[in-house]
């Protein structure tokens, strides 16, 4: 579900190339605060991932609802679930 999701958002990730000591550049349109530099696009990349992964986590703890991306959704339950039978 997670892996899902953060590729369906590096589909819709928008990079550019800045004035800055890492000049590589990516947000994702609809996921606030998700950005990320690089010396190179690789490097960029990686870090959109890591940043993205982060920004999902920290919703998740604080409640908030994770926005679909092209279909992709995260939800989670608040009733606890069992994980053995």
């Amino acid at each position: 579900m997670f892996a899902e999701y953060i590729q369906a958002a590096l589909e819709h990730a928008e990079y550019e190339i800045i004035d800055d000591p890492e000049p590589y550049y990516a947000h994702i349109q609809g996921l606030p605060g998700v950005w990320a530099t690089g010396k190179t696009f690789e490097e960029c990349r990686k870090e959109l991932i890591s940043v993205i992964e982060g920004w999902i986590v920290l919703g998740l703890r604080l409640g908030h609802p994770i926005p679909p991306i092209s279909g992709r959704t995260i939800d989670v339950s608040v009733e606890p679930i069992a994980v053995v039978e």
